[in-house]
């Protein structure tokens, strides 16, 4: 907190002392607390998109320049050297691991993998098409009646020990729900594999024959997770920290994350992105839908171009675009839809109208090609945006326990209903 303040004197001649608060990075904020107080005034921004609502140490966006800091270190760095156990660790503990924490950070979460038997019984009772993201906010929810007994919010180590076990189980209900969906056998968890391959392993592997994840699929799914992991207070982490402010089971918390994850204006992007190039159809009609994307009375959008906070460039798309060529390189996949990506990305990137705005494919538009390519069905895109969320989330609300200002969250509102009216009985309406 700075010294410096603001004065802000309303209509009435009624005056407010604002503090300035400084973080070690970005814009400084106006300290609003004592202005209703000392006004009788609200402010109004909708989305809240001008409005801090905490205090965090644990990820930094610089929209106008690309940047995306995790715990500190800029995203490029970690994707080329780091992999996804590290930097969960990273963005839970604040620093680094050295060897031994790490070896004991991924035994921890290795160890914490298997789900409760029941919990089969319970994703048997869902329809066989129900859609994975309405599955898996109730199975991930559910854990909250499975873990409820020993939980005392209170206790730091409680706190600690249930983010292991999200971070851990999520890749098993994930793949649970998967096999639910094409009535395949739930395959346990491989605790022998590292993260990823043990996720593919629970996908793909079947009773009658072994099945070895493809190292291609799980450094591709690896990168994509640290990409995800945490990206500051967007909708499902905002969501997560609100419920968490009122103390509710991290189960119930991490399960309402999901149900805002799941949004298609959210993390349901990247499944749009494909949603669109079944549209589009063909190479061929490229040039007539980047022409009805120009055309400002046409409701036909480039999904996955262009980012609500990055108004220059995606620094994630950056890295996971080199990712995205080599992975359909490797796998040497004869799709035409991929074709037609490619090809789209190539228009959009040196056509002037998307160049000037600054409309750069994103991390969505990548993503969801690689999935497609690793054979990830659609409906599961954002079930695996959530698998690597769930780390940003965790890591968000044990902070959110440990910062001594925090309150339940209560947003205001402007009233724009009826006034003050008198109640008219029904045989006189």
């Amino acid at each position: 907190m700075s010294d410096k303040h603001v004065k802000l004197t309303v209509p009435e001649g009624k005056t407010a002392e604002l503090p300035i608060i400084e973080g070690t990075m970005g814009p400084p904020t106006f300290d609003l607390k004592t202005l209703h107080r000392d006004t009788g005034y609200f402010t109004y921004d909708s989305g809240f998109a001008a409005t801090a609502a905490c205090k965090s140490a644990i990820t930094f966006i610089d929209g106008n320049k690309g940047v995306l800091l995790y715990r500190g270190y800029p995203i490029e760095q970690l994707a080329e050297n780091s992999n996804f156990m590290e930097v969960a660790y990273l963005l839970m503990n604040g620093e680094l691991p050295n060897p031994e924490q790490y070896e004991k950070f991924d035994q921890e979460i290795t160890y914490h993998t298997m789900i409760h038997e029941k919990m089969r019984a319970l994703m048997k009772g869902f329809q066989y098409d129900a859609h994975p993201m309405a599955m898996m906010v109730g199975t991930v929810g559910s854990l909250a009646a499975f873990y409820h007994d020993w939980m005392d919010i209170e206790d730091p180590e409680h706190r600690r020990l249930a983010a292991i076990r999200l971070i851990a189980k999520m890749p098993t209900l994930a793949a649970a729900v998967y096999k639910n969906s094409v009535g395949q056998p739930f395959i346990y968890p491989k605790n022998s594999l590292n993260f990823t391959e043990r996720l593919l392993h629970m996908m793909y592997a079947v009773p009658a024959e072994p099945y070895t994840p493809n190292p291609v699929a799980a450094k591709a799914l690896d990168l994509l997770f640290i990409l995800h992991a945490d990206h500051e207070q967007n909708a499902s982490t905002s969501t997560v920290r609100l419920v968490g402010s009122t103390g509710a089971n991290p189960f119930a918390c991490v399960s309402a994350g999901i149900a805002a994850l799941w949004g298609p204006a959210h993390g349901g992007a990247n499944e749009a992105v494909l949603n669109m190039l079944d549209e589009i159809g063909d190479v061929s009609n490229i040039d007539k839908y980047i022409a009805k994307a120009k055309d400002k009375n046409d409701p036909f959008r480039l999904m996955g171009f262009g980012h609500r906070v990055y108004k220059n460039f995606d620094p994630r798309a950056t890295i996971i675009r080199k990712a995205c060529h080599e992975v359909l390189n490797e796998l040497g996949i004869d799709d035409p839809q991929l074709d037609l990506a490619m090809k789209l990305e190539e228009i959009a990137l040196q056509d002037d109208y998307f160049v000037s705005r600054k409309l750069y494919p994103n991390v969505d538009f990548y993503s969801g090609i690689i999935y497609k390519a690793l054979g990830i069905p659609r409906n599961m895109f954002t079930v695996m945006f959530a698998i690597a969320r769930t780390v940003g989330w965790v890591s968000q609300w044990l902070e959110q326990y440990d910062t001594p200002d925090t309150r339940i969250g209560r947003p205001r509102q402007v009233y724009i209903g009826p006034k003050p009216r008198d109640y008219v009985p029904l045989d006189k309406r």
